[in-house]
């Protein structure tokens, strides 16, 4: 009788175990979805919106705001130097120990610590944004002035007062496996952030007949704006599952941790490390267009509404465009590397060099066909989401020359991750310096050379060096073999090939009905007939070739059980 207990009991414990994990996981799943979806809906709103501001402001607008917003993407990542993030990871550990008060504690101080940050961030942005402004515009420059760059560098500035605290409330939440205040405040602050910035425009010049800077400043403003509508739905929340989480911590019953203040933000800051420097990798490419772009194209002499051109595109207007490939197959890739620290811990390098080899072809797979595309029909892809002018050949011309930087971007995203995820992180930093001084010795020389393109091809080779340096440094510290990668990647490229002369052969017929000077609605329908049938060819080959199966893997046969079934 009592064996028959102890069977009973034992069976029931394994069921909550068992039900507790499915419930742990969906929460996880469901968590995913929920901040993937953010991610992708904050990134479409953030790329959609350059269309409608382009013809609002123009090419001097797109310089003015890409040179305001850069330097502020650079002080809102050393204000928060990834703490957030560490917040997150911090409270979730404590909250699995059941030591609920450390959890809050640490909340309440890392929240001090962001407010302190965000304000000597802005205090430095604001009152050093004439010295900024000096520094990226030229004495003797024409149209945009040190005045209007100091302007709407303040303008931004005030962003940095709110955003810093704002992350550690949403690391708190992501803290206690509560992902949809996270994932609802980062939608509506994009939401009203590119509502306010459109409807601010608009009524500046369309209705009070003001400048494209006093246009400009409020854009970046609205930085601000979004920022304190973010904030709110996070007080909401905060108001609203404040009881239930006192509940946690008044309730506890292990014993508070006796780790000292200095003790535990050691942790927290272990925990940020120094890998947040690699996510300034664009940004820092940018600073340096930024310093040497404007001043070097007038001492060649070149006219200032090319350099205006040349710079919105690179820093703005193309560079989103751009951003698009990376985004879609860099969260594709990186889905697959949360189990590589596993791996490496477990020593199971099987498991490992499988796993990084999936997330390297994924990139190759999906960026390497969509920038040579993007390269060939680089006016035609300007000309369907900026319409077209006088200057259309030009900034198609250096769109060609920036799309194949997005498949450095992306593989230097990757890599940088894997490196983090085999313990070498370091070496991403080293990594990036070393490409950010080729980029800063070489950049003027280069614009020498080959015209407003040379910075463009210098920001390519310094990208491609990280990210040689990176494979180098992922082989030799795991021995993982790039066999594999390089006989794929060179199949790869073979189906490119083909697809390439599709794409041409359909342009070219095209060509004498409709060509990229015929209008937006010419361009989008180019890119329709074009897109579809460069991107068929290269699907057919990939899937005949087996290269899709062996690189996503089941998904693809699992469709072509579904085909042969049909």
């Amino acid at each position: 009788m009592n064996r028959v207990v102890k069977e009973k009991t034992k069976m029931i414990r394994k069921s909550k175990k068992n039900k507790g994990e499915i419930m742990s996981k969906n929460t996880m799943i469901r968590g995913t979805v929920l901040l993937t979806s953010a991610i992708f809906i904050s990134k479409f709103l953030g790329m959609i919106y350059t269309i409608p501001f382009e013809t609002l402001v123009g090419a001097a607008g797109g310089k003015l705001y890409g040179l305001a917003y850069g330097p502020y993407t650079i002080f809102i990542s050393l204000s928060t130097i990834g703490i957030p993030s560490a917040v997150s990871k911090f409270i979730a550990k404590y909250n699995s120990l059941g030591d609920y008060q450390t959890s809050r504690y640490m909340y309440k101080l890392a929240l001090r610590l962001m407010a302190i940050t965000g304000i000597v961030a802005f205090t430095i942005l604001f009152f050093g944004a004439n010295l900024l402004a000096r520094i990226y515009i030229p004495e003797n420059s024409e149209g945009i002035t040190v005045a209007d760059v100091a302007m709407v560098i303040r303008m931004v500035s005030f962003a940095l007062l709110i955003i810093p605290p704002m992350g550690i409330t949403r690391g708190f939440f992501q803290g206690h496996q509560s992902m949809g205040p996270t994932a609802i405040s980062q939608v509506i602050e994009q939401i009203v952030r590119v509502a306010f910035l459109l409807i601010s425009v608009y009524v500046v010049i369309n209705v009070f007949g003001g400048t494209i800077t006093t246009a400009v400043g409020f854009a970046t403003f609205s930085t601000f704006i979004g920022a304190v509508a973010s904030a709110l739905i996070l007080i909401w929340y905060w108001n609203n599952r404040k009881r239930h989480l006192d509940v946690y911590v008044e309730q506890q019953q292990v014993k508070r941790t006796t780790l000292s203040t200095r003790e535990l933000f050691s942790e927290l800051f272990s925990y940020a490390g120094p890998f947040v420097f690699v996510g300034l990798a664009i940004p820092l490419y940018q600073q340096i267009d930024a310093i040497t772009f404007t001043r070097t194209l007038m001492n060649l002499g070149y006219d200032q509404a090319i350099i205006d051109h040349g710079f919105s595109n690179i820093n703005l207007y193309g560079h989103k465009l751009i951003m698009i490939p990376i985004t879609l197959a860099t969260g594709t890739s990186l889905a697959a590397l949360p189990t590589l620290t596993k791996s490496f811990v477990d020593r199971d390098h099987e498991s490992l060099f499988r796993q990084i080899n999936q997330s390297l072809q994924i990139i190759m797979l999906l960026i390497l066909p969509a920038v040579i595309g993007m390269s060939l029909l680089a006016n035609e892809i300007w000309g369907a989401f900026y319409s077209i002018n006088e200057y259309i050949d030009l900034n198609g011309h250096l769109l060609s020359w920036y799309a194949p930087v997005a498949l450095f971007f992306a593989l230097f995203t990757v890599t940088a991750s894997i490196l983090q995820g085999i313990n070498q992180q370091r070496f991403a930093i080293y990594s990036l310096l070393l490409g950010l001084v080729l980029k800063s010795i070489f950049n003027v020389p280069f614009m020498h050379w080959f015209g407003p393109e040379g910075a463009v091809i210098m920001t390519g080779v310094a990208s491609l060096v990280t990210v040689i340096a990176n494979l180098w440094c992922i082989k030799t510290a795991i021995q993982f073999p790039l066999k594999q990668l390089i006989k794929r990647s060179i199949l790869m490229g073979i189906f490119c090939t083909f697809m390439t002369i599709a794409v041409v052969i359909m342009r070219y017929i095209l060509s004498f009905f409709i060509t990229y000077n015929d209008g937006r609605m010419a361009n989008i329908i180019i890119l329709l007939i074009t897109v579809v049938s460069g991107a068929g060819v290269y699907l057919w080959f990939s899937y005949r070739s087996t290269l899709l199966e062996h690189i996503i893997g089941g998904r693809i046969r699992f469709l072509d059980r579904l085909l042969k079934r049909g």
